[in-house]
């Protein structure tokens, strides 16, 4: 049986007699403009750590920081666990690739906390949306050739992609639904992946097609993973929004919920944005 698009994005290989070092390559099935879709390489962080067989416990948190855009061809990743505490686990992460001159060039670091999840007094303090069911709702079509978009079943319910770039935009606020395509079961990687999946913000609110980069995207993970196999290969719904844009620099916040209503993530970033 053939691998998932997504597993063979993600799929790391240990190197021997070297504890939290693997290999990888980028995969042309996730590849976005200028280089892999970024919610992959911060997917690569969490397979990682999810792999090191010095982990304790499942991630709680995450964040990456894009140095540079990963090019085609093979990486190396770098998982290091740098304080581990009765409950919680720290780890550092980097990504590098071999540049034309030879010489190693780091493209992503990252930081992950495990933890040991306890039962708890719990709540969902920000509801999901009241909205229809993803049944109801179409898939999105991108006119572009962007690969990576092609393996998301993705909704959008409001704030669509302009269809016409006139500098009209009002508003920054997203609500699709979304999951692998084909459908896979969640989990924390795959999960990392979809927390990227929202459009700029800067597109929606200035209705203007200028050139994006994340710089930094940080995921705090609210659900264990038993929580996500209950999700199966369910539709997750998304809503995205921006705060503030300046300077070449907004933020972009968002939200993912499982189909049942449960909150599973809450993620930000800071987008540098070109006039």
């Amino acid at each position: 049986m053939s691998l998932h698009p997504f597993d063979a994005a993600v799929c790391l290989s240990p190197s021997a007699g070297e504890p939290g070092l693997y290999t990888g390559a980028s995969s042309p099935d996730y590849w976005n403009m200028v280089g892999p879709f970024g919610g992959t390489t911060a997917a690569t962080a969490i397979q990682a750590v999810m792999q090191h067989p010095a982990r304790l416990g499942e991630p709680i948190a995450l964040t990456v920081n894009y140095a540079s855009a990963l090019q085609a061809g093979a990486f190396s990743v770098q998982a290091t666990p740098v304080r581990t505490n009765r409950s919680t686990q720290h780890w550092t992460i980097s990504l590098s690739q071999t540049d034309s001159a030879g010489m190693d060039s780091v493209a992503m670091t990252a930081t992950v906390v495990t933890a040991v999840r306890r039962e708890t007094w719990s709540v969902n303090d920000t509801p999901m949306p009241v909205v229809g069911p993803p049944d109801h709702a179409v898939r999105f079509s991108f006119p572009g050739g962007v690969e990576w978009i092609k393996r998301y079943d993705i909704r959008p319910l409001s704030g669509l992609i302009p269809n016409v770039w006139d500098g009209g935009g009002e508003d920054s606020l997203s609500l699709l639904w979304v999951r692998d395509y084909p459908a896979r079961p969640l989990d924390f990687a795959s999960l990392s992946a979809m927390s990227d999946i929202f459009f700029p913000r800067v597109w929606l609110r200035r209705a203007t097609h200028v050139p994006v980069g994340t710089v930094s995207m940080t995921v705090h993970f609210h659900a264990d993973s038993t929580q996500l196999a209950e999700c199966g290969d369910g539709f997750l719904l998304g809503q995205a929004r921006a705060q503030a844009f300046r300077n070449g620099f907004f933020d972009q916040t968002a939200q993912l919920w499982s189909e049942d209503g449960t909150l599973l993530v809450t993620t930000s970033q800071i987008v540098y944005y070109k006039e």
